[in-house]
């Protein structure tokens, strides 16, 4: 397989590097990058993401990364968020209010609901529950996990799209929480597939398998 090129689009938050060490394991030439000619002439592009959507959100757009971001989503190439990354594809989010996503899924970040027996942020391992279509498949980016893979979280809200079918995969956590999803080119995880072991690497080297055909 040839050696796509990926760029990790790099805004200043958190630690991008391992998820650009974690592409590069999988088969990639991964490039952190705030560039936008080489964000639009990579083979895929991914959005990481930790932290506050608010604060997220304004680093994307002080970067002047934000509209680069946004055409690479609409070139049909293969796209990735990871984590408050896929939290900044949703419309709005309940955390910061006043601040505007990306809108490329139409929906709101929600808190997790405080449940009883349940603590606030999820911080852990837990196992996905696979969403299948009405043919019976499941995401090409979650085939090879596994038939009960199990991915690391933290995060204390979920995303909860207009359209429930791009719900690509959900979690039990006191309540059915959303964990992945799917729209067109994008694929977008709460989790952290980088952190993951094995089911992680295995989901980014599909993405990796996806830029490079």
């Amino acid at each position: 397989m040839t050696r796509p090129v990926i760029a990790v689009i790099d805004y200043g938050i958190g630690n991008l590097h391992s998820a650009q060490k974690s592409l590069e394991v999988c088969g990639a030439d991964a490039r952190l990058t705030a560039d936008p000619d080489v964000i639009a002439s990579a083979d895929g592009v991914v959005l990481p993401g930790v932290g506050a959507f608010g604060a997220c959100m304004d680093a994307l757009r002080s970067t002047g990364v934000e509209q680069p971001t946004l055409d690479a989503v609409g070139s049909g190439r293969p796209f990735l968020g990871i984590c408050v990354g896929m939290q900044m594809l949703f419309t709005s989010s309940e955390e910061n209010a006043e601040s505007r996503g990306l809108d490329v899924i139409p929906g709101v970040v929600r808190w997790i609901p405080r449940t009883a027996g349940i603590k606030i942020p999820q911080m852990q391992w837990n196992r996905l529950d696979l969403v299948a279509d009405d043919d019976g498949a499941i995401d090409p980016m979650l085939v090879g996990l596994g038939d009960e893979p199990w991915l690391y979280f933290v995060h204390s809200l979920h995303g909860v799209p207009d359209d429930a079918s791009m719900v690509a995969a959900t979690v039990d956590y006191g309540i059915t929480v959303n964990a992945a999803f799917r729209r067109g080119n994008v694929f977008a995880a709460q989790f952290h597939p980088e952190k993951s072991s094995k089911p992680g690497l295995a989901l980014l080297t599909n993405f990796v398998r996806e830029c490079a055909a």
